[in-house]
Parts: structure tokens; sequence; C-alpha cells
């Protein structure tokens, strides 16, 4: 038994089951966005969200227990990524990157934008000249410490 075996258990229930990341999200009482992020490996459970996930899917006790182990983060199985919608997010980072960076810095000063102490909300806009993905990203600006 691994992490991973248990990602792809869930995977496989959820489509056989039929269900959303978002009926998910509301069982766990967790953001979809969230929630999708440790069904699939990268985050971890609380004892209570993982017996949650057990019902939800058909886990034992010990595939739960996986679930609240912290995982090793980083889920591309390559530098660049090759499926094609995740790779327009590392086009996006090498096309607008530096200028990311560059305006964070101006504003903020020299730190980083937190991946741990963040938020996202992934919403569908409608537009008549085709659907739009909206992404809203927010993550706590961390300064460089002087010592």
């Amino acid at each position: 038994m691994s992490r991973l075996a248990v990602t792809e258990k869930i995977i496989h229930t959820k489509v056989t089951k039929g269900l959303s990341w978002a009926d998910v999200a509301r069982k766990v009482g967790q953001s979809k966005e969230w929630t999708t992020a440790l069904c699939l490996g990268q985050m971890t459970a609380t004892a209570t969200q993982a017996k949650v996930l057990g019902k939800l899917f058909g886990l034992s006790v010990e595939e739960q227990k996986w679930l609240q182990v912290v995982p090793y983060k980083g889920s591309l199985p390559t530098t660049v990524p090759t499926d094609p919608l995740i790779y327009r997010f590392y086009e996006l980072v090498s096309v607008y990157g530096t200028t990311f960076k560059e305006l964070i810095h101006e504003e903020f000063g020299d730190g980083i934008m937190s991946a741990i102490d963040f938020k996202m909300d992934l919403q569908r806009q409608a537009d008549p000249n085709g659907d739009r993905v909206n992404i809203a990203m927010s993550g706590k600006f961390l300064p460089y410490k002087q010592y």
C-alpha cells in the first residue's frame, strides 16, 4: 500500500460513482480546490476528514491513515509538463513569471508569495466568445529577513 495507490483508488471510485470534486468537498467541509489537492495526494487530511473520505470512497482504515501522512509535494512526473493544460501554466510562468516577480517586489519588497498560506478559487466565467477559466490565487507575502 502507498499514498499513490490510495490516490488511484479515490480517482477510480470518483469516476465510477460519478462524483464531482465539489460534491466531495462539501462532504469534507473544505473548498473544492483544497479538497481536490488532498485527494490527488498533495495535502494532509485530519483524522475526521480521512474518515469522511473513507466512507465516500470505500477506503480501509489503513488507506485512511495514508491520507493523514504528510505527502511529498509536487505531483508532476516531468520537469516540463507534457499534459497540454498543465503545460499552459508552465507557459504562463515562463512568459509572465518575471512580470509577477517584478510587480510583487515593487509592491511588497523582497520576498515571496506563500504556497503554504494560500487560497485558490477556480470559477467558470460565461463569455459570448467562449467561456473563460477564472482562477484567483491569494498567497501571504513572506519577506526575506536580514540576519
